[in-house]
């Protein structure tokens, strides 16, 4: 099976997995929390990121690794994973951990569609094999990286529903005394 072929094929069975994986034990786990507490394990699993970085380490991918992919690809991860961490350094000081929760999923799921797009503009999936031993990130890794920006979205934006909900009943509760 040719690399163009094989890669992408990789890629969405890494997704395929990851969400049947996510929907049945992280997912229901994630929801029960507070969401403070879900937030920070978002933030614990994507502190990692730095690892991206080896996409720029001579001996771990090839020499033809497109340098247009590799550069943005580690260091848009290197961003993300310090800021994970820095959440998680000011976990005490709520209002500075909300703000580098928000800033390590929009850095981080806006860094995965931009490496997306990199990939397919460098010709990446017929070159898969530059990716060396860092092939496992993409297929692998990446994938449950995607998933949980977007459930960190979701769980941002749970709360908003129910703020909405709680002044819309007050509103209504006024307006049935008038």
């Amino acid at each position: 099976m040719p690399p163009e072929v094989l890669f992408p094929l990789h890629l969405a069975l890494g997704y395929v997995a990851w969400l049947l994986c996510f929907r049945a034990y992280v997912w229901p786990r994630l929801k029960s929390m507070d969401s403070f507490e879900a937030h920070r394990a978002i933030a614990t699993f994507h502190s990692f990121r730095f690892f991206g970085l080896v996409f720029i380490l001579p001996g771990v991918v090839g020499t033809h690794l497109p340098a247009s992919f590799a550069g943005p690809a580690a260091y848009g991860d290197f961003t993300t994973g310090v800021l994970a961490l820095l959440a998680l350094l000011s976990a005490r000081i709520r209002p500075l951990f909300w703000l580098f929760v928000v800033a390590f999923n929009v850095v981080g799921a806006t860094d995965l569609i931009a490496d997306y797009y990199h990939a397919i503009q460098a010709g990446l999936p017929a070159r898969a094999g530059e990716l060396g031993a860092a092939y496992a990130i993409p297929v692998i890794y990446v994938p449950l990286l995607a998933i949980t920006h977007v459930a960190a979205f979701y769980l941002l934006l749970r709360a908003q529903p129910w703020v909405a909900r709680r002044v819309g009943l007050s509103v209504s509760h006024d307006m049935s005394k008038m």
